[in-house]
């Protein structure tokens, strides 16, 4: 086996293009637990919009907190204007119990949290009480009385100070055994809680402060707000006051769409990380009507109605989002709406019309395809009215034929690979897109992309989304897209915060997938919030200084995935190293990403022509013990980025290069 290598690079011939920010995006969806893991709430269910379980009469993940024999527990309507349901409870005055309702949650601490409750009571309640024990020994955490005013509804709002970490612990909201007791029992002793909340005080915009901070070292250029759900997504249901806006059943995922989070909050969230909105518009369910609507929202003046909403909800200022997509994946049958190219393409000009009579300035994305034919009649017919064609990149073992049942070192060299799919994908929509001079204006945006375990519903083990390997892919990946950045501008990693087995953030359980097998937090740590190896390589690639592309040369062994069926590429002979070369505005500084796709160490030399380069230079590595190391709440940092000084004789001379690893050279030129 070859195990030396040769990286020659063309230090004057920098690319005339310059590499869009925008390249190193991500992407927030209300898909499974991605909003539960990424907002601060400790609290499922806050407004009983789920369904009583059991025989109970109490709602979703909520159970009673009583030792009465009589107390009754049922659901009826919210309060005016609320959405949800309010949970009732019936306390019997000759019980002498206490009784309320109870969750299971994680808390930190010593920490506070601020309490919201939305409550009505029998006017001979004076008070409830709001607390926290651990559940391991009733140690209380937390507590704190709350006056009771009025029979009919009113919000109330308290401190409950926590008094230290507790993964396993119970909230608790009840009226106590001790209160004073009623003389009539027969229609007394009522209580009605419609909403109850917990924050911590150190939220931003109601996001846990670790993942916006996590988020931030991401430098992302766009947060991109889309996904499946969408397509059955109407954002007028996610504006105005929180309480007040409708509980949606989502769609395309099961459980409720998050109120919490609408067009507001997630103008507020990329405001806080500096970086640029991008807005998927539903085209399945939705209207050119409410595509308008919600351009006129975020955008208008408060002349304008939905402007005047804006400013009426706190925000005079006019969001001026100039990103918006139409369509998520119209072409899968998943997709609420899902239709052919030539009928999303119809159907999506009255939208276009209807969105820049509101905004000319707005940019389009629209929603495109591996298959090329669907590209085809959707550059044909509205070629010239989009500025962007999106793919969504997701290569998985099935284009190999290959299954877990599949040697490992195999299933490894086909993740390393997947790379070479993208290339091909990119490769053929561009073509698609220069056949006809009408839309050779339209550019590329990969506005989903990761690695996949296929079939994705099978998910045994640990997950290969989230090894060592799995980052090595989407490095490759990475620099495919920065070969193509003349014509790729945009990319949204997928996803940003747990969600399906992607996100790169992870908040709590051992297992990437908390949706469907172990329960979330079995593994006892639900609080920890980590970055997975590929998070590392993301934060990699964003953190340098690179505007321009160089050319450059590499000769080196090769590798060989042996696929089960036929395949459009050529398989045999695989470069170990995959190589992208960069420099900065004043080509002061050299970038090399560097992915050693093998399993073997390669001895790397570096060849800068008649550049002098500066003694040192920095190198960054993300390395393991092996490609399937993987990160968990165990050993967060298991996989994590180093960085070293290395003198550039040493380079001249051929440097180490350990297998499946991921780097990033940056030199200094005189």
């Amino acid at each position: 086996m070859n195990n030396k290598a040769t990286i020659s690079i063309d230090c004057n011939s920098a690319s005339e293009h310059t590499i869009n920010p925008y390249l190193f995006g991500h992407f927030v969806e209300d898909i499974r637990d991605h909003m539960e893991a990424m907002l601060a709430f400790p609290l499922k269910d806050m407004d009983f919009e789920s369904e009583a379980g059991g025989t109970s009469g109490v709602s979703g993940s909520w159970y009673t907190y009583t030792n009465g024999r009589n107390t009754k527990y049922a659901l009826e309507a919210s309060a005016p204007k609320h959405s949800g349901r309010a949970q009732r409870i019936r306390i019997l005055s000759d019980d002498e119990a206490y009784a309320g309702i109870a969750q299971r949650i994680a808390l930190k601490g010593p920490k506070n949290y601020s309490v919201k409750l939305v409550i009505r009571t029998s006017i001979e309640f004076n008070y409830v009480i709001v607390e926290a024990v651990d559940r391991s020994n009733q140690e209380r955490l937390g507590l704190e009385r709350i006056e009771v005013n009025s029979h009919n509804w009113r919000e109330y709002e308290a401190v409950l100070a926590v008094s230290r970490d507790c993964a396993d612990a119970e909230f608790r909201v009840y009226v106590p055994s001790e209160h004073p007791r009623w003389k009539d029992s027969v229609s007394t002793g009522m209580l009605w809680i419609d909403h109850v909340s917990l924050l911590p005080e150190d939220h931003i915009g109601m996001v846990k402060r670790e993942v916006v901070e996590m988020t931030r070292d991401l430098n992302a250029g766009m947060m991109r707000l889309a996904g499946n759900y969408i397509s059955a997504y109407h954002f007028e249901h996610g504006i105005g006051p929180v309480l007040e806006r409708p509980v949606m059943f989502n769609e395309a995922w099961g459980g409720w769409t998050s109120k919490y989070f609408g067009t507001d909050e997630f103008i507020a969230f990329c405001r806080e990380l500096k970086v640029e909105p991008l807005i998927c518009v539903n085209d399945g369910s939705g209207t050119p009507e409410e595509a308008a609507a919600w351009v006129e929202y975020c955008n208008g003046s408060t002349d304008t109605p939905m402007g005047a909403q804006r400013a009426a909800n706190g925000h005079p200022e006019p969001y001026d989002v100039k990103y918006w997509e139409i369509g998520n994946e119209v072409w899968g049958a998943w997709q609420v709406g899902s239709v052919t190219g030539e009928q999303f393409a119809r159907r999506m000009l009255p939208i276009i019309k209807a969105m820049k009579k509101i905004d000319p300035s707005i940019v389009i994305l629209a929603c495109g395809h591996t298959d090329q034919e669907w590209n085809r009649a959707v550059l044909d017919i509205a070629g010239e009215h989009i500025d962007y064609l999106t793919l969504h990149l997701y290569h998985g073992y099935n284009r190999f034929g290959m299954d877990r049942n599949t040697p490992e070192d195999e299933r490894y060299k086909a993740m390393a690979a997947y790379s070479e799919w993208t290339r091909l994908n990119l490769e053929e929509t561009k073509e698609q897109i220069f056949a006809n001079l009408k839309h050779c204006h339209v550019k590329l945006a990969i506005t989903e992309y990761n690695t996949m375990y296929y079939p994705n519903n099978i998910r045994r083990g640990l997950p290969d989304e989230h090894t060592l390997g799995a980052a090595v892919a989407n490095a490759a990946n990475l620099n495919e897209m920065l070969r193509a950045s003349d014509i790729v501008h945009i990319g949204s990693f997928s996803d940003l915060v747990n969600g399906w087995l992607g996100g790169c953030i992870r908040v709590g359980d051992y297992y990437a997938d908390q949706y469907c097998g172990k329960v979330p937090g079995w593994s006892g740590h639900p609080l920890k919030v980590y970055g997975t190896p590929t998070y590392e390589v993301m934060k990699l690639y964003a953190g340098r200084e690179i505007s321009h592309m160089l050319p450059v040369n590499v000769e080196c062994g090769t590798f060989a995935v042996q696929s089960n069926k036929p395949a459009p590429i050529d398989l045999d002979a695989l470069p170990d190293l995959d190589v992208a070369a960069c420099t900065n505005k004043d080509r002061s500084t050299i970038t090399l990403f560097i992915v050693n796709r093998s399993l073997q160490e390669v001895r790397a030399a570096l060849d800068l022509g008649e550049l002098q380069a500066s003694k040192d230079t920095v190198l960054y590595e993300i390395t393991g013990e092996s490609e399937w190391d993987i990160n968990s709440v165990f050993a967060p940092d298991c996989i994590s980025c180093k960085s070293s000084s290395i003198p550039f004789e040493a380079w001249k001379a051929g440097y180490p290069l350990r297998p499946a690893s991921v780097y990033a050279l940056e030199i200094r030129t005189k």
